[in-house]
């Protein structure tokens, strides 16, 4: 056999292996495929094939592991157990940028599908390595390490912990200064995840100056990268009051007002979260999103969208009104109540009804005044069969029956309440007849140099409805 026949085998052995990493990389692009891929021991095949001697054959043998792997928590836990991490780890300080990015993406994808393996990752060593990946010259390299970054930081305090312990936030809020929008956006989103667990965590973020960094990039005209960077600042300004007028000084209003009228539903999201997050903490914070324009922006948001889009939105106007009698007046006043009721009416998912139950709850128990705006728009009645319907969640059933309770003890506009005469159970009717009972006796005490016949038919027609209503109480009963 010449040398050549003798050099062909080994050239159709590499073509083979080749063939073969290329096509299983292909077939685990497709779903419907990985059941088949899994029972005929593909990660087993795929496992020498990561030392190979030809650098494009353990690369794509490495994103045929990835996609696998990405697929779901069996195939990553078998990366696991099959010994493949120490040996991705190790090579990703050795390889060329292309290996780093699909062996950042394997770490990434055996990473996402539980804090167990999330914790397997850290305990291979990886997090050192990712961290260097972050200081690559290669924006695509340390674009896979942030996200690495950001899926095992997810999971809970302690990875991120791990994260902030391997040095990684610095690196991260360099990479949202580089020019490359996907690296600035993954970038944003493992700093939004590291700092949503805990205020000690969040003050990482903050000390090494995320927050200005942020701010500045919430006009950027990409979408993605808008959504992320207002998750981040949610995640830092809703741990304390501190944080939160951090946040603000960055000088966001008026600005993160325009992204509720963004194109893109989760941008608008993110925005009212961020404000929600914002104004929750005191009123001051509350009082100076009023004074920007905020509370009827946030209404127009709420009304140009639908579903889970709008409750960052309603929990807003809520923490707002409930902080004061003048806050709670600035929502009226912006036509906030009309608003929640119809989010309280078209709404078809019970946690989204339970927050604008919750919401006008706020508005109305402040005074008279604040519940007479409330129950003009027929929400008495909405409320009271949400709390009655067997249908509804035991949430919503609770928060119904809260603010019912809390309007009705304001309410002195019997118009609105007397239909609830004849509907309501005793444990509302109670409130129901009290309201009545105050409205009356002070009708009487303001005429009490009234004639004395005058008197008499008043005292009469106390009685007569008190009557009535003691009767009715008696047939709920």
């Amino acid at each position: 056999m010449s040398q050549r026949q003798v050099l062909q085998v080994f050239e159709q052995y590499q073509k083979a292996r080749t063939q073969f990493v290329q096509t299983v990389a292909e077939l685990a692009t497709r779903p419907q495929n990985i059941e088949t891929l899994q029972n005929a021991g593909v990660m087993s095949l795929l496992r020498p094939l990561l030392l190979d001697v030809v650098p494009t054959i353990q690369q794509t043998a490495v994103l045929a592991l990835g996609r696998l792997a990405n697929y779901n928590d069996d195939l990553a836990e078998a990366v696991v157990k099959g010994g493949i991490l120490p040996q991705l780890v190790y090579s990703l300080a050795e390889q060329n940028r292309f290996y780093k990015k699909a062996a950042a993406f394997v770490l990434r994808a055996v990473g996402k599908h539980s804090p167990q393996l999330a914790q397997a990752i850290v305990d291979c060593g990886a997090l050192d390595t990712l961290v260097v990946c972050l200081e690559d010259f290669d924006p695509g390299v340390r674009e896979a390490a942030a996200w690495a970054f950001s899926y095992i930081a997810r999971h809970n305090a302690e990875l991120s912990q791990a994260v902030v312990d391997a040095g990684a936030v610095p690196l991260l809020v360099l990479c949202i200064q580089e020019p490359e929008i996907a690296l600035k956006g993954i970038a944003a989103s493992a700093l939004s995840d590291i700092a949503k667990h805990s205020p000690e965590l969040a003050q990482t973020v903050v000390d090494v100056g995320a927050i200005a960094h942020l701010a500045q990039m919430i006009l950027n005209p990409d979408a993605k990268l808008k959504r992320q960077v207002l998750s981040a600042l949610s995640q830092i300004a809703k741990h304390s009051v501190n944080m939160a007028e951090m946040v603000v000084e960055a000088e966001i209003f008026p600005v993160v007002l325009t992204c509720l009228k963004d194109k893109d539903d989760y941008v608008k999201k993110n925005a009212s979260t961020l404000i929600r997050e914002i104004a929750k903490h005191t009123p001051e914070l509350s009082q100076l999103i009023v004074n920007a324009g905020g509370v009827a922006a946030v209404i127009d948001c709420i009304a140009s969208c639908k579903g889970n889009i709008r409750l960052p939105g309603i929990m807003m106007l809520g923490y707002v009104a409930a902080h004061s009698e003048n806050l709670a007046m600035a929502v009226i006043i912006s036509k906030g109540v009309p608003m929640l009721s119809v989010c309280l009416s078209e709404e078809p998912e019970d946690h989204i009804k339970a927050a604008a139950t919750w919401a006008l709850g706020q508005i109305g128990r402040h005074t008279p005044e604040h519940a007479r705006a409330v129950v003009v728009t027929n929400t008495l009645p909405v409320l009271l069969s949400l709390y009655m319907s067997t249908e509804s969640s035991e949430d919503l059933q609770i928060k119904s029956k809260k603010a019912l309770k809390n309007i009705l003890q304001q309410c002195t506009y019997l118009p609105a309440i007397e239909p609830l005469l004849y509907d309501a159970p005793p444990n509302i009717l109670k409130h129901v007849v009290g309201q009545f009972s105050k409205v009356l006796l002070s009708w009487i005490f303001r005429h009490t140099s009234a004639e004395s016949g005058q008197l008499s038919t008043t005292y009469s027609l106390n009685k007569v409805v008190t009557i009535q209503i003691h009767r009715r109480m008696s047939q709920n009963s």
